[in-house]
This record gives C-alpha cells, structure tokens and sequence, in this order.
C-alpha cells in the first residue's frame, strides 16, 4: 500500500510541476527575439501588414519581432518554412488567403497542409483587389478594355502577383464571364508585378490596393474596377465588377498570423492577446484604412474555422473557372 501512495504521490508531483512549468512558460514568454515571416518580396500588402504588427508586438512583449521576407512558390516557401519550425512560438508567418486557401485546390502536392500544420492566431487584416492597367494604354474603363482585349485576339499580357492566387483566381473569372483570351504572366509577388506594369512588359493586372495605389495616383497605372461588393474610400470613383459589368466576381484577400501546429496554447493565447490588441488600436486600425484594409481580431478557433471555409469556397471557384497552374 505504501508503494502505491508512493507512486501516485510521484505522479501527482509530476503531473504538477509540468503544470506548474507551462504556466511559466506561458508567463515568461517570449524570451528571445521573434521571427514573423512575410512569405512574399518587400514592398507588397503582407509585408506591409506584418511590419505594422512586428512594430507594436515588439514593444507589447519587449522582445524584438523581426519580419523576414521568404517569397517564392506563390507564398508556399515561406509558408513551408513556418511549418516546418519548432512549435515554440518564436517562429511565426503572416499567412494569406493564397497559400491558405486559393492554392491548395491548384496544387494537390502542396509541401504542408494549410489546416493540420499550423496553429491559426488571429485574423490580421482584409479588403479588395483592385483590377489595374498600363495607363499609357488606350482603354479608359473596363467595358472599353475588354473590348481591346477581344479585337487583340488573345494578344494581350496578365500580370499574375502569383499562380493560384486570389489574384490569379479572380483574373480567370473575369475571362469566364466576359469571353476574352490573354496570357498569364506569373511574378513572385505584387511588388515585381506592378514594376514590370508600369515598364510596360504587361498590359493589366489584379492586384492588392496598398502596392498599386501609389501609382494609381501618380498616373501610371489605371484603375479598372475593385473585387468588393462595394466600393472602398480609397478608391471612391472607381467602380466595382459588378458595376463595371462583370457580374458575379467578388473577392477580398485576407492575412492571418500563425504559428506551427503543436504550439502551445497559452503561448497561442498570450500572443491571439497582444495582436487582437494592437489590431483593436485606433492607430493600426488608420495605417490599415490608408491601405485599403479592414482590421481582423478573431480568436483561434475562429480563424481556423474561417480558413476551413475558405477553402470549401476556393475549391468551388477553381472547378468552375478550370484555372491550373501555368
């Protein structure tokens, strides 16, 4: 008998102090620097967002949080990366609606899988696409360019920000519907993207507001129509798809933080905590307003659930619009 209460007696100290070590854990996290990788070149709307969490996380946890940019493979090297990381909340991606949901009906072999191998935080940030062309270009509305699209029989460049994107989703939809042939031109990103739009190497593009509006409003680019049911404050006179007379093609790109699967919950909830915080500031929630972006701010379970429905819609668009990779 005394051997059995010896041995529950050890259990229960064991059982304990791991207790007792995760809720350390979780209160003395983070103890070194943080990595949030935008998997995805400078200059483009993740990185944009991921600088403006990396910024105020690092003072809310007083720790530095480094973004790295791991572009390649449309967002899945970076993505890869991440969830190939030690699970211990110091490695993190700033996930987007490509290489989460758009994609994965595109690519069957994809390296990870976007709901088993990560641990969602929180939804970051979400808005339109906006359809954009060389402003040197004749047309000057998308009914006029559509037109020069069909009289150049085919003969006409898409800039792709990435292969089985949101993006390149929403350009195939838009050839569905209005009955008109062109080339895709695929890029590692939107930044690329719009300097080969501007030099002229493409015609037009879908792309995210933030990178091509700087140009929107220099003139070099023109903006076609936005992906939304309704127009964005940013882009007050453009028109939306449907206005435009594309009917039935709305989508907006979203951004999420996640961190490996078997992460630790309570480091997941301490930091769904800070970023829900800072997603919730007056000041993040104006820097993502002046990017045409609404502020997220689900809890985890939230998210997940969100991105499982993400790619229930995806796979649908993809079997419709019969877009494969390039």
């Amino acid at each position: 008998m005394r051997k059995v209460f010896r041995f529950i007696t050890a259990v229960l100290a064991a059982t304990l102090a791991v207790g007792f070590a995760h809720a350390q854990g979780a209160q003395s996290y983070p103890t070194r620097p943080i990595k949030l990788v935008a998997p995805y070149p400078p200059g483009g709307t993740t990185d944009i967002v991921a600088r403006i969490i990396a910024t105020q996380l690092s003072e809310s946890l007083g720790q530095p949080v480094v973004v790295e940019n791991k572009a390649g493979a449309n967002g899945m090297i970076g993505h890869d990366f991440v969830a190939k990381s030690a699970p211990d909340g110091y490695t993190l991606v700033l996930g987007n609606s490509a290489a989460l949901a758009a994609s994965v009906s595109m690519y069957p072999n994809m390296p990870y899988d976007p709901i088993k191998d990560f641990a969602p935080i929180t939804l970051a940030a979400q808005g339109p696409l906006v359809m954009v062309m060389n402003a040197t270009l004749p047309p000057k509305t998308l009914k006029e360019f559509l037109a020069w699209a069909k009289e150049r029989n085919g003969k006409v460049n898409a800039g792709l920000a990435g292969v089985g994107a949101i993006h390149h989703l929403v350009t195939e939809m838009i050839k569905l519907q209005a009955g008109v042939e062109w080339t895709n031109v695929p890029y590692k990103g939107s930044a690329p993207m719009v300097l080969d739009l501007i030099g002229g190497q493409t015609d037009f593009g879908i792309d995210n507001i933030p990178s091509s509006l700087p140009h929107i409003k220099s003139g070099k680019l023109r903006a076609l129509a936005v992906t939304s049911g309704k127009r964005t404050p940013l882009l007050p006179d453009v028109p939306t798809l449907s206005e435009a007379g594309v009917p039935n093609v709305e989508a907006v790109a979203w951004h999420g933080v996640l961190a490996p699967a078997g992460t630790p919950p309570d480091v997941v909830a301490k930091l769904n905590r800070e970023i829900v915080k800072i997603l919730r500031n007056p000041e993040t929630v104006k820097k993502l307003a002046d990017n045409g972006l609404d502020p997220g701010g689900n809890d985890p379970q939230a998210f997940a659930d969100f991105i499982k429905s993400e790619n229930v819609k995806w796979a649908k668009v993809v079997k419709a619009s019969g877009a494969k990779p390039e």
